[in-house]
């Protein structure tokens, strides 16, 4: 019996034959990355029920040399909960840890599984008069392991934070097998090393996050939201300066789309209106939430509007009428990654930039790739207010899109992610690198920053058997002897 079978033979007799999938049929589901750009293999895919029978299958992959991949709803966009195609990994899926623990509204906390979905947790904590702030595309299926595991953003950092900063205390499965209980609701703890942000957004190569203690906010009165054209980035960063004047921290949403952007989801969506009579080079979506009433919201609304275009900053702007035209609004950005499908095979890139960069940042790389590649079409959007662009290039009009994805996506990152280093960026804003982007930020990253990561990877999980090739390039002191 070879260690894999020895592996598996002991998680049956742990989890039970139904919750060991060994299939490949039934395995397909989780070897397979969401946008299918990874295709993967595993000796068998896990689904324990609780936090016991993640650290008792951890500790079997060890005494087993077996490498454990974690997976949370599968919604990944950087291959980070995707095996490797050695069939040599196991895959353990936490969706089956999926329980409410409790909710605290006095605390103004819920604590909640690793498999909990994202929009499970909205609605926990709107039953409780409370919002969870955290907001996605794919809220419907992506899980909040999985969303603290790549620090994910959405749509209101600019107001309450990535996911990090909604969280205030994990449990964690070590590579040994161990249990940590730090499920502590606390908002000060000042007594040592700070454990929770080290697993937080390390992507299960350091430990598996199993349940989390996550911060609630009151739930605002109202939401208003509205659209605004202007000219250029430059003017939508004064117009964000502007609306941090007159709202504060009522500002909760600060969205930026090109007018490439809109043209593409008027063209595949066309039952999407554009409000605007007339094109813009950018298009802003901002939405305020208030605690006072609805009447007050709007009332800041248009005394920043009316500011706006006395400036000449913004050329039009409309509010929502109502929550249906508010969630049109929400469509006409929620559906550009869909309209940029339609449209074809395309180069995406989830960077971050200074905020006062943004402007420079795409006016200098648009430049330099309408050099290298002629007719290529930008299709920029994001989020303004914490300097998160997805920049994305779609094929020029007419060329073979499979072929220009194959010859142009290697250099068209180079040449994106030079112009992110240069403006002190990042090149993964919310996505993580997972095995997409491990080799890139290797190489941005100053060799002390490299040696601190594999240094900290080393000592927490040196069999290297936690999600290993992902994150950061590090071989175990065994694997390399093997290897030899």
């Amino acid at each position: 019996m070879t260690a894999s079978q020895a592996f598996i033979a002991a998680c049956i007799d742990l989890l039970g034959a139904p919750h060991v999938l060994t299939d490949d049929h039934d395995a397909a589901p989780y070897v397979t990355d969401w946008r299918k750009r990874y295709r993967g293999s595993a000796c068998a895919v896990l689904l324990p029920a609780d936090t016991g029978q993640v650290a008792a299958v951890v500790r079997l992959a060890r005494e087993h040399r077996v490498a454990l991949v974690p997976q949370g709803g599968n919604t990944g966009l950087a291959g980070g909960a995707t095996p490797d195609e050695s069939g040599a990994q196991a895959l353990i899926s936490l969706k089956r840890l999926n329980r409410v623990r409790g909710i605290d509204p006095h605390n103004n906390t819920i604590t909640v599984e690793a498999g909990v979905v994202l929009a499970e947790i909205h609605a926990h904590a709107a039953s409780a008069q409370r919002l969870f702030p955290l907001s996605l595309a794919a809220e419907g299926s992506c899980t909040i392991g999985g969303n603290l595991s790549t620090n994910a953003g959405g749509t209101g950092v600019l107001r309450y934070g990535n996911t990090r900063e909604l969280c205030l205390g994990l449990e964690v499965v070590t590579p040994q097998g161990e249990i940590w209980d730090g499920l502590r609701g606390l908002r000060k703890d000042n007594t040592g090393y700070d454990l929770r942000d080290l697993f937080i957004g390390a992507e299960g190569t350091l430990g598996i996050i199993t349940a989390a203690v996550m911060k609630l906010h009151p739930a605002p009165v109202a939401k208003v939201t509205a659209l605004a054209g202007l000219a250029s980035p430059h003017a939508a960063l004064d117009f964000l300066s502007l609306a941090q004047d007159h709202a504060g921290a009522l500002l909760t949403g600060f969205e930026l789309m090109s007018d490439f952007s809109m043209r593409l989801v008027g063209r595949h969506f066309p039952q999407l209106r554009y409000p605007f009579g007339e094109p813009h080079g950018q298009t802003v979506l901002l939405e305020l939430s208030d605690s006072e009433s609805e009447a007050h919201a709007r009332a800041l609304f248009e005394r920043l509007m009316e500011e706006a275009l006395e400036k000449g900053i913004v050329e039009d702007a409309v509010v929502a009428e109502s929550l249906a035209q508010s969630r049109a609004f929400w469509d006409l950005r929620e559906h550009i990654p869909l309209a940029q499908a339609e449209e074809g095979l395309n180069i995406k890139h989830d960077i971050a930039v200074p905020i006062s960069s943004i402007g420079r940042f795409i006016d200098e790389t648009d430049a330099i790739i309408a050099k290298a590649v002629p007719g290529a079409r930008m299709v920029t959007f994001g989020h303004l207010g914490d300097g998160n662009l997805h920049y994305n290039v779609q094929a020029p009009e007419g060329v073979d899109q499979k072929q220009f994805l194959e010859q142009c996506q290697t250099p068209i990152n180079a040449l994106v992610y030079d112009q992110v280093h240069r403006h002190r960026g990042s090149i993964s804003a919310e996505h993580g690198l997972g095995q997409l982007k491990v080799d890139e930020a290797m190489h941005y990253k100053s060799p002390v920053e490299v040696r601190l990561m594999q240094t900290i990877k080393a000592a927490l999980d040196p069999d290297n058997l936690m999600n290993p090739g992902k994150v950061v390039r590090w071989n175990a002191p065994q694997a390399e002897e093997n290897a030899a």
